[in-house]
């Protein structure tokens, strides 16, 4: 895999591609506009900035000459992601301080219900790794291996279902309305992506093991891991979208390009039982959610 790839891959860019594009689907799917630039801006630059902080913080002793290429690929290249950090954090703070400014009358109209959800998810994200320096972290919820896919995909369904809907609604000064249709979309999100983590642990599983870290590759094992947890939810997760098309009476052209990422996550999880790479499980797996992205916004955009 050449340089270029490595760099979107490892750094951490293609968690940001992903998160914009999982937020545009969400607004399509949900009948709301788009948001601004801006707002589209920050979620890269905050997606980017947080995965790369848990590399980063983790000891680099050994990482030279590590057989994990991705903290090799840290080590080597340090100055380029020291340099992108604090591009990153830059920008975010001139996006935020655009955005606050911009949209400060609507600002002062949010209730009790609005700053929960804003700061909710990122609590949990916080408290997932419960530290700046997570290696040094006595508690958090990432050594909850049976939890820890589901707050990742708690997270990630709150920033790109239910932010893109919030800030939204603060842009165009409307009010912040859901009901059973957004929620069922957030559970489709929370159960796609904890899905998606559950097939990562697996790349962690001789690692886990030896840090006692009860994941449910390691505590079930790999074949009952796929057959009775990842194949079994990922039907869950593809009948909760099939009563939310229903509900919206979609076509059925766009039902079936929206059934594509769930027929692919069943797919990958059955190959999981034979050693993938770790560039696989960035660009395949990962993938996957750029892949719904693409499916959902092709579903909502061109089929009418």
């Amino acid at each position: 895999m050449n340089g270029l790839a490595r760099l979107l891959l490892f750094g951490n860019y293609f968690y940001g591609i992903c998160a914009v594009g999982l937020s545009i689907e969400a607004s399509l799917q949900q009948h709301t506009p788009l948001n601004s630039v801006a707002y589209y801006l920050l979620v890269f630059a905050a997606t980017v900035l947080y995965y790369t902080h848990a590399y980063i913080a983790e000891p680099s002793a050994g990482a030279a000459h590590s057989a994990n290429k991705r903290a090799a690929w840290y080590f080597r290249n340090r100055q380029l992601v020291t340099f992108s950090q604090i591009f990153l954090t830059v920008s975010f703070i001139a996006f935020a301080l655009y955005w606050i400014n911009t949209y400060w009358q609507h600002l002062q109209h949010m209730n009790w219900l609005h700053w929960a959800l804003l700061i909710i998810f990122p609590l949990a994200a916080a408290l997932y790794y419960g530290s700046s320096a997570p290696a040094s972290s006595t508690y958090n919820l990432r050594n909850k291996g049976w939890l820890k896919p589901f707050v990742i995909g708690f997270v990630w369904a709150g920033a790109v279902t239910v932010y893109p809907l919030l800030f939204g609604s603060i842009e165009d000064n409307r009010p912040y309305l859901t009901d059973y249709v957004n929620i069922l979309l957030f559970i489709k999100n929370v159960m796609y992506i904890s899905m998606l983590c559950i097939m990562f642990d697996i790349k962690d599983y001789a690692a886990d093991h030896n840090k006692l870290l009860k994941t449910f590759v390691v505590r079930v094992g790999l074949r009952k891991t796929i057959f009775y947890i990842l194949i079994p939810l990922s039907i869950i997760g593809l009948g909760t979208f099939i009563l939310y098309v229903i509900l919206h009476r979609f076509p059925l052209l766009r039902i079936l390009i929206n059934t594509i990422p769930f027929i692919l996550l069943i797919i990958v999880a059955y190959s999981m039982h034979n050693r993938k790479s770790i560039l696989y499980y960035l660009a395949i797996i990962d993938g996957l959610m750029l892949v719904k992205a693409i499916c959902g916004i092709i579903g909502m955009t061109l089929i009418k």
